[in-house]
């Protein structure tokens, strides 16, 4: 199965999906812009994301980003993807964790404001009385 992060272009079809020279690629990748997987042959392969990313670098620099602010934007953008990440696994294995668990505790506030526990799958009981108040 094919994803985002599949490298299947080489250097000609990726210039091409991106709108830049092939030269411009293989300076990009000497200065770590893209980083494109390499074959047992040594030539590159581009993944949809590294297109997309060559996208992105040219619309920086037609904003008149430097090559050095464009790095570090997209590295950043990176750390940012990769938190995302795992924070959804994190939350996923806490989410898991407190399934699974055995003895969960459940709380309310009890009628004179304190705290009451009370067993899983019980609710307290609300008051439903009107009370009129008169000063």
């Amino acid at each position: 199965m094919m994803d985002e992060n599949s490298p299947v272009f080489a250097i000609a079809v990726a210039a091409e999906l991106a709108a830049m020279h092939p030269q411009t690629l293989r300076q990009y990748d000497r200065l770590g812009l893209v980083s494109p997987r390499r074959t047992a042959g040594k030539s590159r392969r581009y993944s949809m994301r590294d297109v997309v990313q060559l996208r992105e670098i040219a619309a920086l620099s037609a904003e008149g980003l430097n090559l050095e602010g464009i790095r570090r934007i997209l590295e950043l953008e990176n750390q940012v993807v990769a938190l995302s990440s795992r924070v959804q696994e994190l939350e996923h294995a806490l989410a898991e964790e407190l399934l699974n668990r055995s003895g969960r505790r459940v709380f309310a506030a009890g009628s004179a404001g304190d705290v009451v526990s009370l067993r899983p799958g019980t609710r307290t009981h609300r008051a439903n009385e009107l009370v009129v108040w008169r000063p």
